[in-house]
């Protein structure tokens, strides 16, 4: 298969695409790295990355920021981080994709454990995650052709404790290998409409 990763050079995106690159071909997106630059909080940048590509039989998405903070202190700034990345950016490449995608390809979101297992200064966050996959289970009855859409919701990595772990104790981290795998059951099996929790 080609594969697009997009959010290559993060931590889930490079183990994502070692895990896939041994058996398909890999074309690594990012917005400051990779083979091809997009930014998918913009769909004209989403547009002109599939343009560049051309047919492809998946896509998989590994990027998306959020902001954590009190929620007293949230305001609409704060809350448009994470809707104009992590949730409008994905549905972009929701959107665009299938024009792109051979018959039976599939496209694979992010979401994360904080859509079920809030946590303080999360509430930003577990808005974002909750209806990424709300999307999924909402497109997935309406892509055509066979294509498939899923999410993946991984719990804290442990090569992100350093950086997240203060907002994750009492969690159980997974190593960004396991995320990888949820990300092959997604891509290369049959299932659409799901949510693969890695935690």
């Amino acid at each position: 298969m080609k594969i697009i990763v997009i959010g290559a050079s993060g931590t889930i995106g490079k183990a994502v695409s070692s895990h896939l690159a041994a058996r398909h071909e890999i074309v690594t997106v990012g917005s400051n790295s990779g083979e091809v630059r997009a930014d998918i909080r913009e769909i004209a940048q989403v547009r002109h990355l599939f343009e560049q590509v051309g047919k492809v039989d998946a896509v998989v998405v590994a990027a998306g920021a959020v902001h954590f903070g009190p929620l007293a202190e949230l305001g609409p700034e704060q809350f448009q981080v994470g809707i104009a990345s992590k949730l409008m950016g994905q549905v972009n490449v929701a959107q665009v994709a299938p024009a792109f995608l051979n018959d039976g390809g599939s496209i694979t979101l992010i979401s994360g454990i904080v859509a079920e297992q809030p946590i303080r200064y999360g509430a930003s966050a577990s808005i974002v995650n909750n209806a990424v996959e709300g999307f999924v289970r909402g497109a997935a009855i309406e892509l055509p052709r066979g294509l498939r859409i899923n999410a993946i919701s991984p719990t804290v990595l442990e090569e992100s404790l350093d950086a997240y772990g203060p907002y994750f104790y009492g969690f159980e981290a997974a190593p960004a290998s396991r995320v990888a795998l949820a990300y092959s059951r997604s891509v290369e099996g049959a299932q659409t409409g799901q949510v693969y929790r890695v935690w």
